[in-house]
């Protein structure tokens, strides 16, 4: 691995990227080139497994216990976190695959049809007990081809942006996510699965509304992930570089690593403190809506419109906040919104009965989404964090590690979130359910380890 000075971006100048140069010489200097278009478009597509597959629709049909059996739930946790082991085992070797090969176009290509099969393939999960087993195969199955097309597809931002526009560029992609995952939510809820009868008489007979929005949700990975998938081009091999199978990637790793350590301890950092506080984003929407139900008597369907109405706002704040991010650094705004974050959830916990005019829904309501107004951000600027320190050829070895720290410490967020109430339980007297919203401080509590740990990171220095 080459030297990474963290006092100074890395990433080449315009000049020295014809592709891009040319880029920017047609749009007159404009950010939103036909390159980043067709870039931001997978973060688009890619909605479709991460908010109906994983999230809002088949994890949840899939682990209805009068559909699939009493064991579904706890079953579904045990293949997720076996694919996150898998997932945090293969992700830094193959980054570095990738980066020595230069075959990132290819892998991502058949990581992402391999998703687009596999979301189709969802449609044979019927209400059978004899079918969880095929869901659960498939569900994390998906995860981890996903996860590999992250790694390949976050790397690739080093590849249509420069250090003045990075941030915007993240954040853009961010956006797109959050909004096309709330467009597809609300085609196939308005579409399939709200009304007795749908679209094309599908009707809820067998589970066939979900089935169905599986089939639309691989249709619209494959459509709009199209556009990157067409235009994106392998690398040439990187000279002096020969396939040295798993065995040598993952010596190569581990050399990196200690490289990683011994010339800028602030890189290793970096990747710490990140998978602890991205784990605190992470509990923020996994146990959000369940909080919402649990500890602040919101309706399944007041808990739909929070969730879309969070998700919007967490959209349009990630794109905005990637201005900030080119003018202030990264480093900043992880800063600012992960202190702001915690202070929010704080501030749910203290006041969840209600305060002023506010009732407990109230207090939810505003700093809820006001919570999910820095989480969009946070992602966004760790991506561009990582994209500005990342030498030239080796970005995708480095995401690799970023995804795998990431899946290390996954569990942190739900154990501290069921520990916090199974001590806020035993402390008020009050039952689990009534004791809910401690789960709150739980998550805060991750949050803030996270930013206490990244205040060793060092600010990057903008061109």
């Amino acid at each position: 691995m080459t030297e990474i000075n963290t006092a100074q971006s890395v990433i080449p100048p315009v000049s020295e990227i014809p592709e891009l140069a040319a880029d920017v010489v047609k749009t007159d200097g404009k950010i939103f080139t036909k390159k980043v278009l067709a870039w931001g478009s997978w973060d688009w597509a890619s909605a479709a497994f991460n908010a109906v597959v994983t999230t809002f629709v088949f994890s949840v049909y899939l682990t209805n216990a009068n559909l699939f059996g009493s064991s579904a739930n706890t079953l579904l946790g045990y293949a997720l976190s076996i694919a996150g082991i898998i997932i945090a085992i293969v992700a830094p070797a193959l980054g570095q695959s990738v980066d020595r090969s230069g075959k990132s176009a290819t892998v991502l290509r058949i990581a992402t049809l391999t998703v687009v099969a596999i979301t189709a393939c969802l449609f044979f999960v019927s209400p059978n007990e004899n079918r969880l087993w095929l869901g659960l195969f498939l569900l994390a199955s998906g995860n981890i081809a996903f996860e590999i097309g992250s790694v390949i597809y976050n790397a690739m931002i080093t590849d249509i942006s420069t250090p003045k526009n990075v941030g915007r560029i993240s954040g853009f992609g961010w956006g797109m996510g959050y909004v096309g995952g709330i467009v597809l939510l609300l085609i196939l809820f308005v579409g399939f699965i709200s009304p007795e009868v749908g679209w094309f008489g599908v009707t809820k007979d067998n589970g066939l509304n979900i089935r169905v929005a599986m089939l639309i949700a691989a249709a619209w990975t494959f459509i709009f992930s199209a556009p990157l998938l067409r235009t994106a081009k392998d690398k040439p091999r990187r000279p002096g570089t020969e396939s040295e199978g798993i065995i040598g990637a993952y010596r190569q790793v581990f050399a990196s690593i200690r490289e990683l350590w011994e010339i800028d301890r602030s890189v290793v950092w970096f990747l710490i403190s990140s998978a602890i506080y991205r784990d605190g984003l992470a509990g923020v929407f996994t146990f959000g809506a369940i909080l919402a139900s649990a500890a602040f008597g919101f309706s399944g369907g007041e808990v739909i419109i929070f969730g879309v109405i969070s998700n919007v706002v967490a959209g349009i704040a990630t794109i905005s906040f990637g201005v900030l991010d080119d003018k202030l650094g990264s480093r900043a705004v992880i800063i600012m919104s992960v202190a702001a974050m915690t202070v929010f959830s704080l501030i749910v916990f203290l006041f969840h009965d209600g305060v002023g005019p506010l009732d407990a829904k109230g207090v939810f309501w505003v700093f809820g989404v006001g919570l999910c107004v820095f989480v969009g951000p946070t992602q966004s600027a760790s991506r561009t964090y990582l994209a500005r320190i990342s030498p030239k050829g080796e970005e995708g070895e480095l995401f690799g590690l970023y995804a795998t720290t990431g899946r290390a410490v996954s569990f942190l967020a739900p154990f501290m979130y069921a520990t916090a109430i199974s001590v806020g339980a035993g402390i008020t007297g009050l039952s689990l359910d009534e004791a809910a919203y401690f789960g709150i401080l739980g998550i805060a509590l991750v949050l803030l380890i996270g930013l206490l740990t990244f205040i060793p990171v060092k600010a990057q220095i903008k061109d």
